[in-house]
């Protein structure tokens, strides 16, 4: 609407005559180019109801459709993303999820929206004022709706524009055997409608066992205490997940749009490449795109942590839809084709760059081994990093994991709490529990873009425990910055559904997945690796008794060795782009 410059007093009997009422009760201006519908019921194949409000153009025409399913809050009216996609002559529609919101039936996480999806695309496409063509959007749990209906999707669905989104509920929960604990315990309260009894988050994520979490809230949230008692990748797990094998069935344009310092960083990537190599449909194989940028789970900010990545990483993400969608359902000509198969943000030289597949087929995986003379603990030790193997005499580090004392999370994919994204680590590099490697200045700048992974040799005094390491760029002036990080529960270092429980003492290989990354060190940075057995609030401390997960409030100190000799070379590999 354009502003009016008249006063007030003579607005009003203009905006009381331009006011009616639309067929489903609600209000709207005459002069807004759209209708809209409040509250508009759509059933399920189970018989529930699902409650969308509806921005429908103006006008005799069929036009397309853009969904967003969310179990956020559909939101009002005066939404402005969704007047304007209204606006521009797509039926907007923008539904509760079920068991939230107006929406009936109940609510659990992940569990049905791969048939509600699909149920709504089908009564959409019904529709008199469908053209036939839908493209979904939205970020987060919304990415997830879209990618949950994917598979053998509803004929109407013609595109796709998930925000950080992912495909798997499990990698949510479980990294490598680790349990997500801060942003799921967070999240899953909140979105049960549950509230703290009187204490901090801090204070709540100590709580144990862990699957008696609800004792810190006002009332019972039934689904934490189920994905406590499902570490394994099990049937439960699988109904709520689309699953990998799912990527051939998946035959639709995708735009997925994510961001390094996101939770959901490496599956952005991987759900993009899997139906690239994947899906049985050729143009589908073709039409997958990413963008990455420099961001955690907010997206386009050209600030993150203590990071400034320039003007151009505050990309309008909505333009970009914009284009994607004209193209898609519109049949406009925006370019879309001759857009990158991958679009990726280079930190560091904080440049845009267009890649035609991921990892790059021009990558070299280059080992940079760990050293020291035996006291590699914390900044003040003598651990070093460099590309020369180690030799038979190098001693090993040791240090002491205690969970009671954890290694705080600073920064990272990290849903909520304070900080995240980048975020200098030289606070905690002071702990001894903590290994630290650094390399010499580099002479000459070292782009690092692809999956990153530590192999590292290790015995413990414990059952079970875990093992973690860190990426870092240190600056010239000292501050050092988390590029990417990882860990592995050491029970489920082999796989993610049988147990391999360590012996004590035993020196046993151990493979981290640090994730993904695009940052380039500049001459004069150097390049550190962290090892250590904890990053706590984000996951979940080990107890170190290997009991049962989650049902024991015992804590157990354990001594770490790290080996880095000739027959132990621990390293982490880099995936160097050269020059």
């Amino acid at each position: 609407m354009k502003p009016f410059s008249a006063p007030l007093i003579r607005l009003l009997p203009l905006l009381l005559a331009a006011i009616c009422l639309s067929p489903f009760g609600t209000a709207f201006a005459q002069d807004e180019p759209f209708i809209f519908e409040k509250n508009v019921m759509i059933p399920m194949r189970d018989g529930t109801q699902l409650a969308a409000n509806i921005f429908l153009p103006k006008g005799a025409e069929k036009f397309p459709v853009i969904l967003l399913r969310t179990p956020y809050g559909k939101g009002h009216e005066n939404r402005k993303e969704f007047r304007t996609y209204a606006s521009e002559g797509y039926v907007t529609v923008v539904q509760d999820c079920r068991g939230r919101g107006d929406s009936k039936g109940e609510w659990e996480p992940f569990r049905y929206d791969a048939e509600d999806g699909f149920d709504t695309q089908e009564w959409i496409g019904a529709q008199p004022w469908c053209n036939g063509s839908i493209g979904t959007t939205g970020n987060s749990y919304v990415g997830w709706t879209q990618w949950a209906s994917a598979p053998n999707a509803s004929k109407y669905l013609k595109a796709m524009s998930p925000t950080v989104p992912f495909s798997n509920a499990y990698d949510l929960a479980y990294i490598d055997g680790a349990f997500q604990w801060s942003a799921l315990m967070n999240w899953g309260s909140k979105m049960g409608g549950a509230q703290l009894s009187g204490m901090k988050d801090q204070q709540a994520f100590r709580h144990l066992p862990l699957n008696d979490y609800d004792a810190n809230l006002d009332h019972e949230v039934s689904y934490l205490e189920d994905w406590i008692e499902h570490p394994v990748f099990d049937d439960y797990w699988k109904q709520r997940g689309i699953g990998r094998e799912a990527y051939d069935d998946i035959t639709v344009p995708i735009l997925n749009i994510g961001g390094w310092y996101d939770i959901f960083a490496k599956a952005t990537l991987e759900m993009s490449n899997g139906v690239r190599h994947e899906s049985r449909d050729r143009a589908a194989r073709r039409n997958q795109f990413v963008v990455m940028g420099p961001w955690r789970h907010g997206i386009g900010r050209s600030m993150e942590g203590g990071l400034d990545f320039g003007e151009e990483a505050a990309l309008n993400i909505a333009q970009i839809k914009r284009k994607w969608f004209d193209y898609w359902l519109k049949e406009k000509e925006t370019g879309v084709q001759d857009w990158p198969a991958f679009q990726i943000f280079v930190m560091g030289e904080n440049k845009w760059r267009g890649e035609s597949e991921w990892p790059l087929a021009r990558t070299q995986y280059t080992p940079f081994y760990l050293h020291s003379a035996g006291s590699a603990n914390s900044l003040k030790g003598d651990g070093a990093l460099s590309a020369i193997q180690p030799d038979d005499a190098e001693k090993s580090d040791t240090f002491v994991y205690d969970p009671s004392d954890p290694v705080p999370t600073a920064g990272g994919n990290i849903l909520s709490g304070a900080p995240v994204g980048p975020h200098d680590q030289t606070q905690v590099e002071q702990r001894d529990d903590v290994l630290v490697y650094t390399s010499e200045p580099l002479k000459e700048g070292l782009e690092v873009t692809g999956p990153v992974k530590a192999i590292i040799y290790a015995a413990t005094t414990a059952k079970d425990t875990d093992f973690t390491a860190k990426l870092v760029d240190v600056h010239p002036d000292g501050k050092a910055y988390n590029i990417c990080d990882g860990i592995i529960r050491a029970r489920w270092r082999n796989s993610r559904t049988e147990r391999d429980w360590i012996e004590p003492g035993k020196t046993h290989r151990y493979e981290i997945d640090l994730w993904v990354t695009s940052n380039l060190f500049k001459p004069g940075h150097r390049i550190r690796v962290e090892i250590s057995s904890s990053n706590f609030p984000r996951f979940n401390r080990n107890p170190n008794t290997g009991l049962p997960f989650g049902t024991s409030d015992e804590l157990q100190p354990a001594t770490q060795t790290i080996f880095h000799d000739a027959a132990h070379a621990s390293h982490i590999l880099l995936p160097v782009i050269p020059n």
